[in-house]
């Protein structure tokens, strides 16, 4: 979709985020409107759950556009792309442990922040070294990630949360 708004739609990724970002806010005001709460505690019912994927879908098509658009309109490259949004991932965990925001807008902040964030990574791990990448191929960047993730899992300690309605 950002690269629709960008090649077919010519208003570049730019113009595309901010045409998806629109849409993300609408089908979150139209949820919020709806169910009195756009938290993901709240998807307990398939007209909920429309809602949540609806959000979802523009949320992550949002984040793609960002990243698009920083590592390459902005001439960010893949590198310092990656840090501007671990950076904002960042603002947004201080914000969590040091402020008193909606913990439902950091949510929904740091979920479209991770997507850029991936895809930077990605990009800069996975593409040629002369358009600013690594080239490290993507089986071996997608092995370097997955044990990465194995690792997370393995050594930061998990427990269950309570469920909100039990809670």
């Amino acid at each position: 979709m950002a690269d629709f708004a960008d090649r077919s739609l010519g208003v570049g990724y730019r113009g595309g985020s901010l045409i998806l970002l629109a849409c993300l806010i609408t089908s979150l005001g139209v949820w919020y409107r709806q169910a009195g709460s756009i938290s993901v505690n709240t998807v307990a019912s398939p007209r909920i759950e429309m809602f949540y994927w609806t959000a979802i879908l523009f949320s992550q098509t949002l984040g793609t556009a960002l990243g698009d658009w920083m590592a390459d309109t902005n001439g960010l490259g893949y590198e310092r792309g990656a840090l501007v949004f671990a950076g904002a991932l960042a603002v947004v965990a201080a914000a969590y442990f040091f402020t008193n925001i909606s913990r439902t807008l950091l949510f929904w902040s740091a979920f479209i922040l991770t997507r850029p964030l991936g895809a930077t990574v990605g990009d800069f791990l996975d593409k040629p070294k002369a358009d600013g990448g690594l080239a490290v191929g993507r089986f071996d960047a997608s092995a370097v990630l997955v044990a990465l993730i194995v690792a997370l899992i393995v050594f930061v300690p998990q427990r269950a949360a309570p469920h909100p309605s039990r809670g």
